[in-house]
């Protein structure tokens, strides 16, 4: 079996625009891929109503434990205003030793070096446990048919995952910088403040609940939720939207809106956190209603040997010590700490999103030194 090469697999995923949610394309590739190398795999698309179909693929080579298993994903962001592109967005070009493409930072090289390092493996060892990739269509965007469901998919068939490496761009700038090792969570609130529309002239025989709301929102940030701690910097609130939906300059309006969010550490529980919002916001004395959504639960991952392996791989390819993380968005990570042990290692993250973003083709090269030694670490035979 011919050696994949990570810097051809991640151009040839990069030419597949799979702008959330992937259609398929892309994970099809890697499938014709992982099933060459004596992969099982399956394509698993889930649905709910409202949402889109979404494709997602599980691949396990072996049975046997412990299995170790790299999660990412295959969709991407827009490439917004394509004409500001100095390339075309998903040529997957190289000038000056860098590739880029939308989807070269996030996460697409990840998983091009991670399937390059599982070929180099299986080159002239066998797994004494198992191998699995978990790749997603659906990570960009609502996240709900996507690695949620997957793991719902391995529980109905009694499988499990013993440890799990997500490829996310996790260093900010130079390759070995930082290993995510947990994530604070995020709490949506959505806020409403009722009054009685009427004429701006005779406000006696109107409500404005422009005032109310934001008394409201003034008591919600009248003071820090917290410190934070040794591994997480403190929950912090940004209102991130206010509405009133009125055009008129002479109308009171019947209600305003706003929405904010909260990226909380693990001083608090998603309960904890809405009873001291909600604490709060009653000091404003108004009547108001709120809706909650919690789109992650913040984790951290105690030291163990998943967290050592990638630590000693990144040093050993890198020359650097990283650093123990908690600190950005949200990631698939939330759901999989459900069912493993779980951190984050990928690439350089400076231009995730962003018009342009590219990569160093050396540095998609020593993070398929960093996979294969993590591979070596944890499932060859003892």
């Amino acid at each position: 079996m011919p050696l994949i090469d990570p810097i051809e697999l991640s151009q040839a995923l990069i030419r597949h625009p799979s702008v959330t949610p992937d259609t398929g394309d892309a994970l099809d590739l890697l499938a014709e891929h992982l099933t060459e190398m004596g992969f099982d795999c399956h394509k698993l698309v889930f649905e709910e109503e409202g949402t889109d179909p979404v494709p997602n693929l599980y691949a396990r080579l072996g049975i046997s434990a412990p299995n170790f298993c790299f999660a990412g994903h295959t969709d991407v962001v827009p490439v917004g205003a394509a004409h500001n592109w100095s390339v075309d967005p998903f040529a997957a070009d190289i000038k000056d030793g860098n590739l880029y493409g939308r989807g070269a930072s996030d996460m697409k090289s990840a998983i091009a070096a991670f399937v390059a390092a599982v070929s180099r493996y299986l080159e002239d060892q066998v797994p004494g446990g198992s191998i699995s990739l978990l790749i997603t269509g659906d990570e960009e965007g609502p996240a709900v048919n996507g690695t949620k469901k997957v793991l719902g998919w391995l529980q109905e068939r009694g499988e499990t995952i013993d440890y799990c490496l997500v490829g996310e761009p996790t260093n900010p700038q130079e390759l070995g910088q930082m290993v995510k090792v947990g994530r604070r969570g995020s709490l949506h609130g959505m806020l409403t403040v009722n009054g009685i529309q009427g004429h701006v002239a005779y406000p006696h025989t109107a409500k404005n609940p422009i005032p109310d709301l934001v008394a409201v929102l003034s008591e919600l940030n009248k003071e820090p939720l917290d410190g934070g701690n040794e591994l997480f910097q403190a929950s912090n609130l940004e209102i991130v939207n206010i509405d009133v939906g009125n055009d008129s300059h002479n109308v009171i309006p019947a209600e305003a809106k706003a929405r904010f969010n909260v990226r909380f550490n693990n001083e608090f529980t998603p309960e904890d956190l809405q009873a001291e919002l909600t604490r709060r916001m009653k000091r404003a004395g108004v009547d108001y209603h709120i809706d909650w959504w919690v789109s992650g639960d913040s984790f951290l991952t105690e030291k163990g040997p998943l967290s050592d392996a990638v630590v000693s791989a990144v040093e050993q390819a890198t020359g650097k010590t990283p650093e123990l993380s908690t600190t950005g968005g949200t990631s698939d990570a939330r759901f999989i700490k459900n069912m493993c042990p779980v951190v984050e290692f990928g690439l350089v993250g400076a231009t995730m999103h962003k018009i342009d973003e590219h990569v160093a083709v050396s540095d998609i090269e020593t993070l398929c030194d960093v996979y294969l030694d993590v591979i070596k670490r944890l499932v060859s035979p003892k």
